[in-house]
């Protein structure tokens, strides 16, 4: 057996054996929102319970306030506290740690995941609304990121078909806060945020987060500039009304990179290439602009029944270009080709999601009945444009592998074949669910959410539109056995669907206007045990299919056929919160087997049954542990190790699997700061870190080096 998995399943026995120790030494979990008054509730509400790197109960997962060991579904969460120690400050580093999730390239310039086998670069939320436009997010207002496994369509409507990631910002509670992060690092690292908050009567609170950082890279000619800044304010209206208001600007301006190619199914010479650049970086870049504001209402009426409506604008001016390698590296070693686009991507959102929840008896039946509907109207622009290089004006240009960097011109243009669409789409929905309570022992909850997709994309080389209407019905149901009350058993089955536009939804054509959506099926068992208030283990065994994937008509040009079929299969293990009261960890195991069942075809390339998805290992392992030495000195220690996987799900391209370890140290200096340094691979190991396909993959980092001082006032 391998050495780390053992050493995790000796640990998760172990702490079988330590209910009284924790119970005696470990710190108590704060008590439930159940206990505080309405106010309270509506301000503290979305931010869950969490102590240290345990989070005991969250809104996310059913739209109701249910602590997570009765949730009949595996999530993982990345508190505050997680984020902070680690010194992470992007959703790709912050889900390494997350047992079955997997950092997609995202051609340089966005988030992108794999969770349990579906990759997808639209499944994120903010506080439970749609944040699906392609750009890097940064955590400087970030409370939490939930990360919520297997389809969730009743909760977030299309898609997230493996998963969703959904991030809680931080709010004005009324809590007094000043604080000043100051970080630098290799590489011309500089980093500065503010987290500043307090009460401006006993009915208004404010509080502001900031943040701006100019930082190179371990990549040769990457950089990075980001700014951002989120102000808040919670006003209490009455004893039973609620107002909370959010702006944020966020700006990321970066040079995108795509990585290496491959040479003989491998990555090319990767150990020496931990810093190469293929491509232009004069013309390589990445840059969005975002304008978020939110409005929150929360309200109990005098029937009991409670109100949480959300109204969301949201505004995203995206652009990004690439110059990168666009083949395999020959067989002599002497020659690759590069190619070049450009996309622009802007989109603007307006979400409104409206919930009612209502708790009441029948008999000796306990009912939390939850009924809403949201609506939804997005609108972008989709402009690709096809890169020439100057010299021939062919769409590729041959480098030398040993000297890739071209500074040659590159003119775009928009093909034929490229996209020029502008797009709308209307979407509504109903759901309705409903938790009941048959006795201490036992819980079932069930629930049905219907959505109107309405797409439309014109082109606008041709003013013709394509149009498509989806109605489409996803189901859930789960039932929880509770033998104790700190241990639960749960079976679940839940279904979503993604609309044959896809995740992004850009553009369509004749094709795919015909084409039915993708459906996710889900069905899972777990257990949750909460060993110590503040530790719990978690355990799930799942078989996620997806079915409909799009083939290639090979006797009608432009139409495809929907017989393509994934299936995953996989098991997951979790630890997270305090083994004793100086030692914390957080992570797990997961072995994830996600194969093709019917081929399917990926652009030119045809994929046969029994392939792997791309970047899915069979297994990884990942914990993080927090040990406190002394009150004022603490140490962590990660480690993270994965199998091989393929760069695609072809299977031509091998990637090596990963083994790292990851160390900080903690020092109080006084009671107001607080100095860490973090140091990501700390042995200096050489790997590959992540990939987009056969021929962009992304070398991990070296031995990485940061320092922070943060000061509360």
């Amino acid at each position: 057996m391998n050495i780390g998995i053992r050493t995790l399943i000796t640990v998760l026995l172990a702490g079988t054996a330590l209910p009284s120790i924790a119970r005696a030494q470990g710190p108590s979990v704060p008590e439930g929102e159940a206990d505080v008054t309405l106010d309270q509730l509506s301000v503290e509400g979305q931010r869950g319970v969490s102590v240290g790197y345990l989070t005991t109960r969250t809104r996310s997962a059913t739209k109701t306030d249910t602590p997570l060991i009765d949730t009949p579904q595996s999530v993982s969460v990345v508190t505050q506290a997680q984020i902070r120690d680690q010194g992470f400050q992007s959703i790709e580093e912050a889900v390494r740690y997350v047992p079955g999730v997997i950092p997609h390239q995202g051609e340089g310039n966005r988030d992108d995941v794999v969770i349990r086998g579906q990759r997808s670069n639209a499944d994120f939320y903010v506080n439970g609304i749609r944040d699906d436009v392609q750009y890097y997010r940064d955590l400087y207002n970030t409370q939490r990121i939930e990360v919520l496994k297997g389809p969730n369509a009743l909760i977030f409507g299309r898609g997230g078909g493996g998963g969703v990631i959904n991030r809680v910002l931080k709010e004005a509670d009324g809590t007094p806060i000043r604080e000043v992060l100051l970080q630098g690092g290799q590489f011309g690292n500089k980093r500065v945020a503010i987290d500043a908050g307090d009460r401006v009567s006993d009915s208004v609170f404010f509080r502001l987060n900031g943040v701006f950082e100019d930082t190179g890279t371990y990549r040769d000619f990457v950089d990075i500039r980001r700014y951002g800044i989120n102000p808040t304010m919670t006003v209490l209206l009455g004893p039973a009304t609620t107002l909370k208001l959010s702006y944020e600007y966020f700006h990321d301006d970066r040079t995108t990179d795509r990585g290496i190619p491959s040479q003989f199914g491998r990555a090319f010479r990767y150990r020496r290439n931990t810093a190469t650049f293929f491509g232009n970086p004069d013309l390589n870049y990445a840059k969005v602009d975002a304008h978020i504001a939110t409005a929150i209402l929360d309200h109990q009426f005098d029937s009991g029944v409670q109100m949480h409506s959300q109204l969301r604008f949201a505004d995203y001016q995206k652009f990004y270009q690439n110059v990168f390698p666009g083949g395999a590296v020959n067989a002599a070693g002497t020659a690759v080709n590069l190619s070049a686009y450009n996309n622009e991507t802007p989109r603007t959102n307006y979400f409104s999601q409206n919930d009612f929840t209502y708790k009441f008896d029948t008999g000796p039946l306990r009912h939390t009945v939850l009924g809403g509907f949201e609506l939804g109207y997005q609108q972008g622009l989709a402009l690709r444009e096809t890169g020439f290089f100057g010299t021939t004006g062919a769409t590729s240009l041959v480098v030398n592998p040993l000297a890739p960097v071209t500074r040659m011109p590159v003119a775009f243009r928009n093909t034929g074949t490229d996209n020029n669409s502008r797009y709308d789409l209307g979407l509504a929905a109903v759901y309705a669910q409903d938790q009941i309570e048959i006795g201490p022992h036992l819980q079932v909850i069930g629930g049905l959410r219907y959505d109107h997709f309405d797409f439309a994309a014109t082109d606008r080389r041709t003013n013709v539109t394509n149009a498509r209407v989806d109605d489409l019905l996803s189901p859930r149901a789960g039932v929880v056995v509770k033998p104790w009350e700190n241990l639960a058993v749960y079976g679940s089955y839940s279904v979503s669907y993604l609309p044959a536009a896809g995740d992004q939804f850009s553009s369509l054509t004749p094709g795919l206007a015909l084409s039915q959506p993708e459906r996710f099926e889900n069905a899972e068992i777990g257990v949750k045990y909460d060993v110590a208030p503040a530790l719990q283990l978690t355990g799930a065994l799942y078989n996620l299919d997806r079915f409909n994937q799009r083939l290639q008509d090979p006797n009608r040009p432009g139409l495809f056929l929907a017989t393509g079929q994934t299936s995953t299969q996989g098991a997951e293990i979790g630890a997270n919160g305090f083994v004793t009261d100086w030692w914390q960890i957080a992570g797990g195991y997961a072995f994830t087997d996600a194969r093709v069942v019917n081929g399917f075809s990926s652009g030119s390339t045809a994929i046969r049954p029994g392939s792997r998805v791309g970047l899915v290992p069979f297994n990884a392992l990942t914990i993080w542990n927090k040990f406190d030495l002394t009150p004022d000195f603490s140490v962590g220690v990660g480690y993270i190790q994965t199998g091989h996987i393929f760069a695609s799900t072809d299977n031509t391209v091998r990637l090596p699997g990963i083994t790292r370890f990851d160390l900080g140290l903690f020092y109080k200096i006084n009671d107001a700061v607080r100095a860490q340094l973090n140091v990501e691979n700390l042995f200096d190991r050489r790997y590959i870190a992540t990939a987009d396909g056969n021929n962009n993959i992304t070398p991990g980092a070296p031995r990485l080096i940061r320092v922070q001082l943060i000061a509360r006032f």
